[in-house]
C-alpha cells in the first residue's frame, strides 16, 4: 500500500494508538510496522486472531506481560560465547517466567473457549523451567549474585565479612583513643577506593602516619588509611578480587546454559511479541467500541453506523453507506462544509483497518472488502517548493492513480476537477469519473459541480449522494444521504439571513431554467426522503411498542400458567393429605377389627379387607387425577 495514501487517510495515527496498548517492545514494534494485507484469507486469519483475543479480554481481561523484555541481544552474545551480566541473566529468567505464565493463562481459557489460534501460538512457547531455576538460584531480584551461587563464593564472602569486621574493630579502637580523636574531623569510619579510611584534620597530617586516599572539597579534611590496617586492607582487596573471579566463573556457566537454549528462547520472544500485539488489537477494539467486520474480495462495502476513530465520540456522526452491489460508484455533491472529506476518509481508513486485522468502529453486520490497493486524492496538496497550483497537484495525483489502479481497487477522490475554470473542471471530472467507473473500480468522489448530478443520474451503476443540511439551523448535520444529490442551499440561506427579496428574485432569474428544474426536483426528493424517514421512524416506534406489548403479554401468560400450576399442585397435595389421613385411620380400624376377631373367635375375610383398601385408594379427588392426566397428555405431545 502506498505510504502517501496511508498518510492521507491518517492510518499511522491508528497505529500510534494501537502501540499504546502493547505491553512489550516486541509487540510495540509489530504494531508500528503493521500494514494492510491484500489477501482475503490472510485478512480473515488476522481478524480471527483479534476476535479470539477480544473474547479473552471480555471474559478474563488482557493477560499481563509484566517482566517480559526483548532479550534477543543477550541471546546473540550468549550464542557466540560472550558473558552475560547479572541484569541480562535476570531479564532472561523473568522473560522465561512471564512467557510460561502467558502460556498457562491461554491454556486455561482454551479448556472452555474456542481460541485455537491463540492456543496454538502459545503452545509453541518452550517453558525452560530448569534454566529459569538455575538463574534464580544464583541471581536475586536486584540482579545481585547470591552467596548460594557456589560453595566457593559463599566461603569467599564469609572471609570478606570477617575481614571487614576486623578492620572496623581496629579503627573503632583507634578513633576512641583520646590522642587520635583530637586529630579527627569526625569520629567515623568511611571507605575510599575500596579501602577503609578515617577523616583526619589537614593540620595533623605530619603527626598521622598512613596513606592519603582523598580529601574534602575545602581541603580541610584528609581521608587517611592508617598504617596499622594497610596489610588488612590489602588482604581484603585480594579477597575481593577472588570474589570477582568466582562471580565471573558463575556468570560464564549460566551464560553457557542460556546459549544452549538461545534458539528456542529467541522463538519464544517472537511468539510473545505476536501475542502481545494480538491482545493490543483486542484492547483497541474494546476502547473504540469496535466490531468484527465481515470480509469479501468482490468489491462490496456496507458500513452500518461507521465512525471515524480519530473524531471524539461525542462529536462524530455515524455513517451508513453501501457500495458495490446495486452501484459501484457514488458521487457526493453539495457545498464544501458538509463533511464530504470526512466521509471519504472514514470509508478509506476503516477499510485499511479491516485489511490490517483490526476491528472497525461500526455496528455488527458491517462488511469491508479486501482491495488490491486503495487510492486517495484528498485535501489541498498545493506544493510551494514545486510551484504547483492546487489544480496541478490534484491532477498529478489523479494521473498517478489512473496509471496504477486495477478493477480490484478502491478510488477516493475529493473535489475532483476543482481549482480551475468550472466549465472545464466539470468536463474533466466527468471524463475522469467515467474512465474509473468503466475500469470497474469501486469509487467514491466528492464534487460541488452540479453538472455531475446529471452524470450520476444517467450512468448505470453510479448513484448520487449528498451531505444533509439543516435549513432551519443553517448548519450541516454531516449525515450522508445516498440517492439524494446535493443542493447549494445558497438562496435559502441568504433568505433566512435577511437578504432583500428583490435581490433574491433577480438572482433566481439569472439561474438557467434547466438548473432550476433540477433544484426543484432535488428539493422534492429531499422532502420525500424526509417524509419517508419520519414515517419509517414512526413505524419503528410502533414496532417497538408492539414488541414490548407482546413481551408483556407473554410474561403475564407465563405468570398465570405458573400460578395455575401452583394452585393445582397445592390442591393435589391437600387432597393427598386427606386420603393419606383416611387410609391411616382405616388401617387402624382394620387392625382393631382383626384384633377383635381374634379375641372373640370371629373371622373377617381377607379379601374384604383388600377391597376396603381399594375403595380408599379410589377415594383420591377426581380433579387432581384429571389435571394429572391432562399434564401427561401435554408431555406426550
Amino acid at each position: 500500500m502506498n505510504d502517501k495514501i496511508l498518510h492521507t487517510l491518517e492510518y499511522r495515527k491508528i497505529l500510534n494508538t494501537l502501540t499504546q496498548y502493547t505491553q512489550t517492545s516486541m509487540g510495540s514494534l509489530r504494531a508500528e510496522r503493521l500494514m494492510p494485507e491484500t489477501d482475503l484469507e490472510a485478512v480473515k486469519d488476522l481478524l480471527a486472531a483479534t476476535d479470539q483475543a477480544y473474547t479473552v479480554d471480555r471474559l478474563k481481561g488482557n493477560p499481563s506481560f509484566r517482566g517480559i523484555t526483548d532479550i534477543n541481544d543477550a541471546l546473540k552474545r550468549a550464542r557466540i560465547g560472550g558473558t552475560l551480566n547479572p541484569h541480562e541473566l535476570l531479564a532472561t529468567s523473568n522473560t522465561i517466567h512471564g512467557s510460561r505464565r502467558i502460556k498457562r493463562f491461554i491454556a486455561a481459557i482454551h479448556e472452555d473457549e474456542k481460541i485455537d489460534i491463540l492456543f496454538n501460538l502459545s503452545d509453541l512457547i518452550s517453558e525452560q523451567k530448569p534454566l529459569e531455576d538455575a538463574i534464580r538460584l544464583c541471581i536475586d531480584e536486584t540482579a545481585e549474585v547470591l552467596d548460594s551461587a557456589s560453595a566457593e563464593l559463599s566461603q569467599i564472602r564469609r572471609e570478606l565479612r570477617g575481614g571487614e569486621v576486623r578492620i572496623r574493630e581496629k579503627l573503632e579502637s583507634m578513633i576512641r583513643s583520646q590522642s587520635v580523636a583530637k586529630m579527627l574531623q569526625d569520629q567515623l569510619i568511611t571507605i575510599r577506593g575500596d579501602r577503609f579510611v578515617i577523616p583526619v584534620k589537614a593540620e595533623y597530617r605530619s603527626h598521622f602516619g598512613g596513606i592519603v586516599h582523598d580529601q574534602s572539597g575545602s581541603g580541610a579534611t584528609l581521608f587517611i588509611e592508617p598504617e596499622s590496617i594497610v596489610a588488612m586492607n590489602n588482604k581484603l582487596r585480594e579477597t575481593r578480587m577472588r570474589e570477582e573471579r568466582e562471580i565471573e566463573v558463575i556468570l560464564q556457566k549460566l551464560t553457557a546454559q542460556v546459549g544452549e537454549q538461545a534458539e528456542l528462547l529467541s522463538i519464544d520472544v517472537d511468539l510473545i511479541g505476536q501475542l502481545d500485539f494480538i491482545f493490543a488489537k483486542a484492547r483497541l477494539a474494546h476502547v473504540m467500541k469496535a466490531s468484527l467486520p465481515r470480509m469479501n474480495d468482490r468489491g462490496y462495502i456496507k458500513l452500518r453506523r461507521g465512525r471515524h476513530p480519530l473524531i471524539p465520540t461525542d462529536q462524530v456522526v455515524p455513517l451508513d453507506v453501501e457500495l458495490g452491489n446495486s452501484y459501484t460508484s457514488i458521487i457526493v455533491t453539495g457545498p464544501n462544509t458538509g463533511g464530504k472529506t470526512v466521509t471519504l476518509k472514514t470509508i478509506g481508513l476503516l477499510n485499511l483497518m479491516a485489511m490490517s486485522g483490526l476491528f472497525i468502529p461500526a455496528e455488527e453486520g458491517s462488511q469491508m472488502c479486501v482491495f488490491d490497493a486503495i487510492y486517495a486524492d484528498i485535501g489541498d496538496e498545493q506544493s510551494i517548493e514545486q510551484s504547483l497550483s492546487t489544480f496541478s497537484s490534484h491532477m498529478t495525483n489523479i494521473i498517478r492513480i489512473l496509471s496504477q489502479m486495477t478493477p480490484k481497487s478502491l478510488v477516493l477522490l475529493d473535489e475532483v476537477g476543482a481549482g480551475t475554470d468550472p466549465a472545464e473542471g466539470s468536463a474533466l471530472a466527468i471524463s475522469i469519473l467515467e474512465h474509473i467507473h468503466r475500469m470497474g473500480c469501486r469509487m467514491i468522489a466528492t464534487t460541488h459541480y452540479s453538472e455531475l448530478k446529471a452524470y450520476a443520474y444517467e450512468r448505470k451503476g453510479v448513484i448520487n449522494a449528498s451531505m444533509e443540511f439543516d435549513i432551519n439551523t443553517l448548519s450541516p448535520t454531516y449525515r450522508l444521504l445516498v440517492g439524494v444529490p446535493g443542493r447549494s442551499n445558497a438562496f435559502a440561506i441568504a433568505e433566512r439571513l435577511g437578504l432583500p427579496g428583490s435581490i433574491l428574485e433577480f438572482a433566481r432569474g439569472e439561474v438557467k431554467e434547466e438548473d432550476q428544474r433540477v433544484e426543484h426536483m432535488i428539493a422534492s426528493l429531499e422532502e420525500n426522503r424526509h417524509t419517508a424517514e419520519v414515517e419509517r421512524e414512526k413505524a419503528e416506534q410502533v414496532r417497538k411498542e408492539m414488541e414490548e406489548l407482546r413481551q408483556r403479554h407473554q410474561q403475564e401468560l407465563q405468570k398465570l400458567e405458573e400460578q395455575k400450576d401452583k394452585l393445582v399442585d397445592k390442591a393435589r397435595a391437600e387432597a393427598r393429605q386427606i386420603v393419606d389421613k383416611a387410609r391411616s385411620e382405616a388401617e387402624e380400624i382394620i387392625a382393631d377389627l382383626r384384633k377383635i376377631a381374634q379375641e372373640e373367635g370371629a373371622s373377617v375375610k381377607e379379601h374384604k379387607l383388600i377391597a376396603a383398601r381399594k375403595r380408599l385408594d379410589d377415594a383420591e379427588p377426581q380433579q387432581g387425577k384429571k389435571t394429572g392426566g391432562q399434564r401427561s397428555a401435554k408431555q406426550q405431545r
